[in-house]
């Protein structure tokens, strides 16, 4: 069978590699402590549960609109105009089934052969994937330990040419935990104003998550950029959701067309049940989620403690999201060569920082979002090993 060769180009999420070998190593009867999904281990607020349950006693069986009903909509303005004091009109948000369409369809939409675009490295793995499958040529914009991972405006800037046409940016950033603050997206927000022609991706699908009491600094705080600005956000990571499959994404009023037609042609529209409990996650209460946030708090202390208590790994502290990024090269051993022993021998699974870019290959990702019990036992099985 002969098929297209871009589809060779495609990568994948070597989390979910890694949970397929951690589910044969326990199918044969050993003991895996999880810490490699970025999923929370909570569950979905109930009320967002009796409200879809409500939507499918209510008949909301059938096709909806591609971009979303308009109460959902309507529902992810209000939120931001909350959180953010911006005014998006509901026209320019679109109802996605989670964060990777948005990321696929605006890779679409700009990358072709003699086009660039940069994309953060150590990130999320789908970001140069699919920049390879079209043809464009991946940038990456190395996020270094020195400088804890965040973004670095003179950077980004020297990698913007004529070829250019999309800059991804992640904050808080997955696999790191990475935050960069506001002073730093003023700059860099000032800086592209040089560089008209590049369309902006800002992934901010952790920005609820995010420690110490500091505000995200989400590009909505520009206004000039909005004519090429994308946002991706959603609810996944914050609600616990991730399984449900629902995210949402702010687009230039001149791409919604576009957008619209890859909705069609790939999924018809999101579950018109699902999107009345985003409605209710949105304007619901949020306690749980300040619970949840205490929690990972909590655990984020006891992970980085705990790494860095092991001979030859040291941590970080993430400043958002629920990662752990160690350099493990003190160890003697790269990432990938202490993730296989972490799993194989000490029944801890995690991710190689090599999944997540050309320039993490000493590091290793543990999520946190796990009790503080299995934590706790990880750290210990791992220290059995080093010794």
């Amino acid at each position: 069978m002969k098929i297209a060769k871009n589809v060779s180009r495609l990568g994948t999420e070597t989390a979910f590699k890694v949970l397929s070998e951690a589910k044969k190593l326990e199918k044969k009867g050993k003991e895996i402590i999880h810490l490699s999904l970025g999923q929370p281990d909570f569950k979905t607020p109930i009320h967002i549960v009796n409200a879809t349950i409500k939507a499918l006693k209510d008949g909301h069986h059938g096709y909806v609109l591609p971009n979303g009903i308009i109460e959902c909509r309507e529902a992810v303005s209000r939120k931001i105009k909350s959180l953010y004091k911006a005014n998006i009109d509901p026209e320019r948000i679109i109802i996605m089934p989670g964060g990777k369409p948005t990321m696929y369809y605006a890779i679409a939409l700009f990358g072709e052969p003699g086009v660039e675009i940069i994309y953060p490295d150590p990130g999320f793995p789908i970001y140069k994937s699919m920049i390879n499958y079209t043809g464009a040529k991946a940038i990456p914009l190395n996020l270094t330990e020195s400088k804890d991972f965040s973004i670095n405006t003179e950077k980004i800037l020297s990698l913007i040419n004529d070829n250019t046409r999309l800059l991804i940016l992640n904050n808080p950033n997955n696999p790191t935990g990475s935050f960069t603050e506001k002073n730093k997206i003023d700059e860099l927000a000032k800086g592209l104003k040089q560089f008209p022609k590049v369309t902006i991706l800002s992934d901010e699908i952790y920005s609820r998550l995010i420690f110490d009491n500091k505000k995200m600094p989400t590009f909505f705080n520009y206004p000039e950029l909005y004519n090429r600005l994308i946002v991706l956000d959603g609810w996944s990571k914050t609600y616990c959701m991730t399984g449900w499959r629902l995210g949402w994404s702010v687009w230039p009023e001149q791409l919604i067309e576009h957008v619209i037609k890859f909705c069609v042609n790939n999924h018809s529209c999101v579950n018109a049940a699902i999107q009345y409990g985003g409605i209710a996650a949105l304007d619901g209460p949020e306690d749980e989620l300040n619970n949840v946030l205490e929690k990972f708090f909590l655990r984020r202390k006891l992970i980085v403690d705990g790494l860095n208590s092991l001979k030859g790994v040291k941590c970080t502290i993430p400043g958002g999201a629920f990662y752990a990024f160690p350099n493990v090269i003190g160890t003697g051993m790269n990432g990938e060569e202490f993730a296989s022993r972490c799993l194989h021998e000490a029944g801890v699974a995690i991710v190689p920082g090599t999944s997540f870019g050309n320039f993490a290959a000493d590091h290793v990702r543990f999520s946190f979002a796990a009790s503080r019990e299995n934590i706790s036992k990880a750290i210990e099985k791992i220290d059995k090993i080093l010794k």
